[in-house]
C-alpha cells in the first residue's frame, strides 16, 4: 500500500475566547447580523454528497460516513455515485465500481441482476440518505466498444486512461431502455412508490467531456447523448410516471449545457416523437482551481463561484426553467477526488474546511442574484475504503473518521429557517472574489439565520493561500431580537487548527502510520464538532441587542448559536 507524504499544515496561534480588545497579531473584524430583517428561507443547499467508487457504500468505513449523512438531516440528504450499472463483480477501486446489473446469457438473452445495486441503496435508506440516481454506466454486452472495459487507473497515470468500454453508446437502445425500466420498477416494488417518488433520476455523468474522435465520459456524439437519456427518461417515467427526473449533470454550464437543454425543452423526443423531455430538476458541475506556488497551495475560489454564476445566468436564460430547482451536481475546490499531489494537499486540514464555509455561504448570494430556484449543491467527496491514513484524497472522511470539513457540514445542519442580514467590513465582496479571489485581504465574513428561539451566525476566515497570517479580532453584534429577552444561551463551536479536526491532532501525535486504540480513540474524539473551550454560557441582551467578542485564527470557522 503506497501512501503520499503530505506538506505539513502550517500552525496558526489562536486565543480561544479572548477579548478581541486583547488579542495580539491580530486585525478588527466589526459583523452586525439583524434578526428583524429576514431576507428569505434559508435553503439546505449542502445536503447533497456523491463519490466515484459506489462500492465503498457498502464497506465498514462507507457505511459509517453514510450514517453520519443521514443524521445531519434524515431522509433529507442525497447520494449521487458514478459506476453502478457498469459490469463486474463489485470489487471497488479508485475511479471505478460495478453492480453487474446487465448481462446477457448464451442466447444473448438479457440477464438483470440486483444483489448488490440493492445492497447500495439499501445502506444509504437504513442510514437516513436517499438515492440522487445516477443512470450509468454502459454494461460491458450493450457497449458498442466492449473492450477493453474494466480501466487500470493509479494516481499520477494519465487520466484519459479511465475512459474504456463504459463510456460508450449503447449497442441497442431499446434494451438500454428496458434496462433502465426494469430497475426503477425494481426499485418501487422494493421500497415504495412514495420512497422513490423523492429521489433524483437523471442521465450519466459530463457527457459534454467525449465525442467520438476523443475518449470521455460519454464517448460518442451529442446525438447520441440526446438518444441514450431520452430513452432512460422515458423508461423512468414508465415505470414510476410521478418520478423527479433531470440533467445533464455536465461538467460546466457552456454552450453544450444551452444545447442540452434546447432539446429538452423544445427538441423533439427519440422515444415519443413528440416535443421536449422531462426536466423536474436541471444540473450541472462547478470546481475551483487549486495551484501549488511558493511552497504552499493557493486555492481558486474565484473560479469556482464565476463557473457558477455562469451555470445560474444560464438557467435563468430560459423563461421555461425559472422556477425548476437546480442543483450543482458536483461543486468542489477541484476536478479529481482520487488523486493526489502537491496541489492537493490542502485536503486534510482546515483550507477545504473555511473554503467549504467561505463557498457556500456565497453560492447563496448568487441563487440571489440571478433569481434561480437553488436546491442543493453536491459535495463530490466521500471517503476511501482501506487507505492510508490522511491519505490526500477529497474526502469527508478518512479511516472512519470525519475530517475538519464534515464539521462544518454539521455546523451548516444547524442552521434553517429563515436567513437573516449579516454584513462584515471585512468580507471580501462577492464580484471581487469572482474577479480576483482571495488574494490580498483576507475574507471574514458571516451567513445568519434564524428558526424561532434560535439565531446561528456562522462567521469564517478565509484566505486563498495555505500561509500564515494574523487572527480576526471579531466583534459580533446581534440587533433585532426580542426585547423581552435579557439573557440567551450561547453555544460556541469552532474547527480550526485544534478543534474539530482529527488531521492536526493526528500530526501532533507523529503522524503514526497505525495508530493504537488509544489514539484512534483521540482522533474519533478529534473528528467531533467541537465547542469552543472558555466561551461563556450566556450572553447579555439589552433592548434587542447582544455583542460577542473572540478570536478567530485564519482558516478558523465559528458557528456562534443563540437561544432564548
Amino acid at each position: 500500500m503506497c501512501a503520499y507524504v503530505h506538506l505539513a499544515y502550517l500552525t496558526v496561534a489562536f486565543a480561544a475566547a479572548i477579548p478581541a480588545t486583547h488579542a495580539t497579531n491580530s486585525f478588527p473584524v466589526a459583523i452586525r447580523v439583524d434578526a428583524s430583517r429576514p431576507i428569505g428561507p434559508l435553503r439546505p443547499i449542502w445536503r447533497f454528497f456523491g463519490g466515484d467508487e459506489p462500492n465503498y457504500a457498502t464497506m465498514k468505513d462507507g457505511q459509517k460516513l453514510l450514517a453520519d449523512y443521514g443524521k445531519l438531516r434524515p431522509k433529507d440528504v442525497y447520494f449521487r455515485t458514478h459506476n453502478l450499472l457498469n459490469t463486474g463483480d463489485g470489487t471497488p477501486a479508485l475511479k471505478w465500481g460495478s453492480t453487474d446489473a446487465y448481462t446477457e446469457d448464451a442466447q444473448g438473452r438479457p440477464v438483470y441482476n440486483w444483489k448488490i445495486l440493492d445492497l447500495m441503496f439499501d445502506s444509504y435508506l437504513e442510514r437516513g440518505v436517499r438515492p440522487y440516481v445516477q443512470i450509468g454506466f454502459m454494461p460491458q454486452a450493450l457497449s458498442t466498444q466492449p473492450e477493453p472495459y474494466r480501466h487500470e487507473w493509479r494516481p499520477g497515470l494519465p487520466y484519459e486512461r479511465i475512459y474504456t468500454g463504459w463510456s460508450y453508446p449503447p449497442k441497442d437502445y431499446a434494451r438500454w431502455g428496458e434496462l433502465v425500466y426494469q430497475w426503477v420498477k425494481h426499485c418501487v416494488e422494493r421500497y415504495g412508490k412514495e420512497e422513490v417518488e423523492q429521489w433524483y433520476w437523471q442521465t450519466w455523468n459530463e457527457a459534454d467531456i467525449g465525442s467520438p474522435t476523443r475518449p470521455g465520459y460519454f464517448t460518442g456524439t451529442r446525438q447520441e447523448f440526446y438518444k441514450l437519456h431520452d430513452h432512460a427518461i422515458d423508461a423512468v417515467r414508465r415505470a414510476l410516471p410521478t418520478a423527479r427526473v433531470g440533467g445533464p449533470d455536465s461538467a460546466g454550464a457552456g454552450q453544450w449545457t444551452r444545447e442540452f437543454f434546447e432539446h429538452c425543452l423544445r427538441g423533439t423526443n427519440h422515444v415519443t416523437g413528440q416535443v421536449g423531455t422531462p426536466l423536474d430538476f436541471v444540473s450541472f458541475h462547478a470546481k475551483g482551481q487549486p495551484s501549488y506556488t511558493n511552497n504552499h497551495v493557493r486555492m481558486g475560489i474565484g473560479t469556482h463561484l464565476s463557473r457558477i454564476d455562469i451555470g445560474f445566468r444560464l438557467v435563468a436564460s430560459f423563461p421555461e426553467l425559472k422556477n425548476t430547482p437546480i442543483v450543482i451536481g458536483e461543486s468542489d475546490p477541484e476536478g479529481c477526488a482520487a488523486c493526489q499531489g502537491p496541489s492537493f494537499s490542502y485536503r486534510n486540514g482546515t483550507v477545504y474546511s473555511s473554503y467549504t464555509a467561505a463557498s457556500f455561504a456565497r453560492k447563496h448570494d448568487l441563487a440571489d442574484r440571478h433569481g434561480v430556484n437553488f436546491a442543493g449543491a453536491l459535495t463530490w467527496a466521500f471517503t476511501f475504503e482501506d487507505q492510508p491514513y490522511f491519505a490526500g484524497f477529497r474526502q469527508l472522511a478518512s479511516c472512519g473518521l470525519p475530517l475538519a470539513v464534515f464539521n462544518i457540514l454539521r455546523m451548516y445542519s444547524q442552521m434553517d429557517g429563515q436567513r437573516l442580514t449579516a454584513e462584515s467590513d471585512t468580507a471580501v465582496p462577492l464580484d471581487d472574489i469572482m474577479r480576483r479571489g482571495v488574494r490580498e485581504k483576507p475574507d471574514v465574513g458571516a451567513l445568519a439565520s434564524q428558526d424561532g428561539n434560535k439565531l446561528c451566525v456562522m462567521v469564517w476566515h478565509y484566505h486563498d493561500d495555505d500561509i500564515k497570517g494574523d487572527a480576526a479580532a471579531v466583534e459580533l453584534a446581534v440587533a433585532g431580537l426580542p426585547g423581552s429577552v435579557s439573557e440567551a444561551r450561547l453555544t460556541h463551536y469552532r474547527v480550526d487548527e485544534f478543534h474539530s479536526n482529527p488531521y492536526d491532532a493526528w500530526r501532533r501525535m507523529g503522524s503514526p502510520i497505525a495508530p493504537n486504540q488509544r489514539q484512534y480513540n483521540q482522533l474519533q474524539e478529534a473528528s467531533h464538532l467541537a465547542k469552543l473551550e472558555d466561551a461563556p454560557a450566556t450572553v447579555r441582551v439589552g433592548q434587542g441587542n447582544a455583542v460577542l467578542k473572540f478570536s478567530l485564527p485564519r482558516q478558523g470557522v465559528s458557528l456562534v448559536v443563540l437561544e432564548w
